[in-house]
């Protein structure tokens, strides 16, 4: 489905990617079962459940990605905090793929979906991490070009999405600082919050996820493929500077470095979680984003070089991006 990028970039994707890790330290032999601890109501296999078999109504065509040989269940290194992954694709889907990390103190969801580069879909991202006392929640559509500057591609996914984003945004109210870098790879609908555990709350975020991720699939069935070389490769560009971004900088990268080792962690999230750096783009993160390089040419490990942050909701009730302006509240 990549045939633009590809023809001139590299072969399709291969089962493992590994030069020096084996296969193996993705499959290690599981233990004997022990009784977590119940760190929330919420169980996020039920949002994993969810988005499977709601995808499979919207295409027939749901298949194991060959991602899923390698990355599947693991046990980390304390030899108690279990990762299961799970990895698919469809014409449309370039990859779907989730992780769902518990262990008797946490629970992880990291879910993604990114369209075919023939689509101009924005990419699902549901990122929650959750304790016996606190939730961080990200939950969005995010775009993949600039929604703050090209108004056609806001109006195009998030216009008329924007009654089911205020919805969830008084549900669940923004959760305070965001960098300046970061909002730029979120739209007018995120949502971005931490809250205590309660029913409600729990109540409120698992239907947030299924309405988003509704609205989600029906923008995948009205997609129309993109045929213009040039817009691909736009696409191509836009996703790959994406994934460049997020392989660097996602927060979840000190969780998994304690739980399974640096070289694993950086493994995991360059070759499973942010699938396609090598394959949709030859850019590596300086070419990006030039203002991390430090003077030795290596790059910057702060998450934010501007030092600016939204406390309040950059965008108001129409979705124009208005900064800190205190018309964000809603």
């Amino acid at each position: 489905m990549l045939n633009i990028c590809l023809t001139l970039k590299s072969p399709p994707l291969p089962t493992t990617t590994f030069t020096s890790i084996s296969s193996s330290s993705w499959r290690r032999k599981r233990k004997e079962p022990n009784t977590l601890l119940q760190v929330s109501a919420v169980s996020y296999q039920d949002f994993i459940h969810f988005a499977l078999n709601e995808t499979k109504t919207h295409t027939t065509l749901l298949v194991p990605s060959p991602l899923q040989d390698k990355y599947n269940t693991s046990i980390a290194n304390d030899g108690k905090t279990e990762l299961q992954m799970l990895s698919y694709r469809a014409p449309k889907i370039r990859l779907l793929r989730s992780m769902n990390i518990q262990s008797e103190l946490m629970q992880v969801f990291d879910f993604a979906v990114f369209p075919n580069p023939e689509f101009d879909l924005p990419i699902f991202c549901a990122n929650f991490f959750t304790t016996a006392n606190k939730n961080i929640i990200v939950l969005d559509l995010n775009p993949l070009h600039d929604v703050i500057s090209q108004r056609d591609y806001k109006d195009k996914y998030y216009k008329n999405l924007m009654p089911l984003g205020l919805k969830y945004a008084k549900l669940l109210p923004w959760g305070g600082k965001l960098t300046s870098e970061s909002i730029k790879f979120f739209s007018p609908i995120v949502i971005w919050a931490k809250f205590t555990s309660s029913q409600d709350k729990n109540d409120a975020l698992y239907s947030a996820f299924m309405e988003y991720y509704k609205a989600w699939l029906v923008l995948m069935d009205q997609s129309i493929e993109e045929k213009d070389v040039s817009q691909i490769k736009r696409n191509c560009e836009a996703q790959h500077r994406y994934l460049t971004w997020r392989a660097e900088k996602d927060p979840g990268h000190g969780v998994l470095k304690k739980l399974i080792g640096e070289t694993l962690a950086k493994d995991l999230l360059r070759n499973f979680l942010f699938s396609g750096i090598d394959e949709l783009g030859s850019k590596n993160f300086l070419d990006y984003f030039p203002e991390y390089c430090c003077e030795d040419g290596a790059i910057n490990e702060k998450r934010s070089i501007v030092g600016k942050s939204f406390e309040s909701r950059p965008w108001n009730s129409s979705g124009e991006f208005i900064g800190n302006n205190s018309e964000a509240n809603i």
